[in-house]
């Protein structure tokens, strides 16, 4: 599933995601499932048709990455595997970030993150100039909707509905839309 929170120039987009790892760091062995975010520059392309056309809308480079995860063997709720990205270079992220208070409280510490869209930017080295000024108070404000999608997510996954195995056993897999 896959939900998207576009603004002028950035937005959010946020989904289930089961992972296995080909080449795992130390203690990331096995697989893990959950909800990713990212924040994403949005790209508006031009009309193909007439006024009333479909507007082609695409999610571009990638400034910021949480990864709500838990590993598959582990005890649901433990999020032990909770990390975050605050820099790409390009399409790949940084290393793993592991922060004690996104595993103490994921969705609070997702929210103040998004509701500083100044220190996101900086954080990942992109100039505010290259975003549109109302988009950090148009963020701020859907917050709570982005937060309240990723509980959601979380509670389906939790349930087994969501971040499903591919149908045969993998030694690599990425299973969701980010």
């Amino acid at each position: 599933m896959l939900y998207v929170f576009g603004f002028e120039s950035i937005g959010v987009v946020v989904s289930d995601l089961y992972f296995v790892d080909p080449d795992p760091g130390p203690g990331q062995e096995g697989a893990e499932r959950g909800v990713r975010l990212e924040v994403r520059m949005l790209e508006r392309g031009e009309l193909r048709g007439s006024i009333y056309s479909a507007q082609p809308i695409a999610g571009g480079r990638p400034i910021w990455r949480g990864d709500l995860l838990e590993s598959v063997a582990g005890i649901p709720g433990s999020h032990d595997r909770t990390h975050h990205h605050p820099r790409f270079t390009g399409w790949e992220p940084g290393h793993r970030q592991f922060v004690e208070e996104l595993s103490v409280d994921p969705l609070g510490w997702v929210a103040a993150r998004l509701g500083d869209l100044d220190g996101l930017l900086a954080e990942g080295g992109v100039a505010p100039t290259e975003i549109d000024p109302r988009d950090g108070a148009d963020l701020r404000s859907a917050v709570p909707e982005i937060v309240e999608s990723i509980r959601r997510l979380l509670e389906r996954v939790r349930a087994g509905e969501l971040a499903q195995p591919p149908a045969e056993g993998a030694a690599s897999a990425r299973v969701g839309w980010l």
